[in-house]
């Protein structure tokens, strides 16, 4: 029923800004005092607000452990953020212009974001240096290669160029490791979910956020597989295959998970 739907996602809402104002100055300090626990408290933060949501995360493989890795996704929108922080501790590489979005600029401040400005060729290096530092005091960082978000229906082709962090060598020589991650919209309201409900949980084009997110709530309970696959590295390849390479995992892996064939 409509009133209930509404209802109930006013309620989430209110929730979520009432848990988030609380949690904000709690991960500020937290930045200053204890950086080890500065990149837990987003994971447990996104854990309560993917409950609140009802996003359901099953999570597949894990993430490697004991060093830094540069996580590579496909991308649907604003709900890959609670997604991947509810399945691990990470941090995200973004363009620059989130960082000024009101709230959720902010947001991605504290989660220790890297910003990336697209259109200056210039600020690679000095990027991928800041991605290298994070990489060697062992930070997880999640990157769309895709470029953009879309409908959640298929992957878009990876782009090499946004890869280029992948060419940061760690302390001991080797590249960094590339560990392709997929993930699936599987189901609504506990049950399979078609092709024409996901772009109801999709960000892509000129959607405004807030707008979406209130129609996101509205439609219930979401199902979603996250599938962590086994890492690459540029030591075993150029840059534009492990971008193919990558794709083609995280592909696969959606379609199976789409398909039921998972486990």
């Amino acid at each position: 029923m409509p009133a209930m739907a509404s209802l109930r996602a006013a309620a989430i809402l209110a929730a979520f800004v009432t848990v988030t104002l609380l949690c904000m100055p709690v991960q500020w300090l937290l930045l200053r005092l204890s950086p080890r626990a500065a990149r837990a408290f987003p994971h447990f933060y996104h854990r309560m607000v993917a409950a609140l949501f009802g996003i359901h995360v099953t999570v597949r493989g894990a993430p490697v452990a004991g060093e830094g890795v540069l996580l590579v996704a496909n991308h649907t929108g604003w709900a890959d953020i609670i997604i991947f922080s509810a399945a691990a501790p990470v941090s995200f590489v973004a363009k620059a212009e989130v960082a000024a979005w009101p709230f959720f600029g902010t947001l991605a401040r504290l989660q220790r974001t890297v910003f990336v400005e697209r259109q200056r060729r210039s600020a690679t290096g000095a990027v991928r240096d800041v991605i290298r530092e994070r990489l060697l005091e062992g930070d997880r960082l999640v990157l769309f290669p895709e470029g953009t978000s879309h409908t959640g229906n298929g992957v878009l082709p990876f782009k090499s160029a946004l890869l280029g962090a992948a060419e940061a060598r760690l302390a001991s020589g080797a590249h960094v490791q590339v560990q392709p991650v997929s993930t699936a919209f599987t189901g609504l309201h506990g049950l399979p979910m078609g092709r024409e409900h996901r772009p109801w949980f999709a960000w892509y084009g000129d959607m405004e956020m807030v707008p979406h997110l209130w129609e996101a709530l509205m439609a219930g309970p979401l199902d979603v597989v996250v599938q962590f696959h086994d890492s690459l590295s540029l030591d075993r390849m150029d840059r534009k295959t492990l971008a193919a390479r990558a794709e083609e995992i995280v592909r696969d892996g959606q379609a199976r998970a789409l398909a039921g064939r998972i486990g």
